[in-house]
């Protein structure tokens, strides 16, 4: 438990750190994905960052997850979201050796979707921003583990 807080500490950091830098992409990659559903943490006016396991969900695995990326500064994701598979959307795109890290906000700016994935351990962090100008924001949180697919 305590790591997937790590991973979010860590995570929100590193998109402080990179509002000034939005765009940092290292490597082109052509990657695909199986991911499996491990939990999800709801905030909103029912839950207070309650946790969920996948058992407790309705929510299936990510079968096909693909990412690709072309320096300088094309990145997409396909497959997480309808949304975040809009590429003009993502705000901050970010690939390195390590990490995969991108955020999406819509032209309201009352929501907006992030991802992290550690491209070692494939550990999958996505959130959803519900309401974002609100008090009554809404976030999902959802934490998948990843492995890589064979292109075919």
């Amino acid at each position: 438990m305590v790591k997937y807080y790590l991973i979010i500490l860590i995570s929100l950091l590193f998109f402080g750190k990179l509002l000034a830098k939005n765009i940092d992409i290292q490597e082109n990659i052509n990657l695909s994905f199986k991911c499996a559903l491990e939990k999800k943490i709801i905030k909103n006016s029912e839950y207070n960052y309650q946790v969920f396991l996948a058992k407790d969900l309705n929510e299936k695995d990510l079968n096909k997850f693909e990412i690709k990326s072309q320096k300088p500064e094309m990145l997409d994701v396909i497959g997480l979201s309808p949304f975040l598979s809009q590429t003009l959307k993502l705000n901050v795109k970010v690939v390195n050796k390590d990490v995969i890290l991108f955020k999406a906000i819509d032209k309201n700016s009352n929501y907006s979707e992030s991802g992290i994935i550690d491209r070692k351990t494939g550990e999958l962090v996505h959130e959803i921003t519900k309401n974002i100008r609100s008090e009554n924001s809404e976030k999902d949180i959802t934490f998948y583990y990843c492995s890589k697919r064979e292109k075919v």
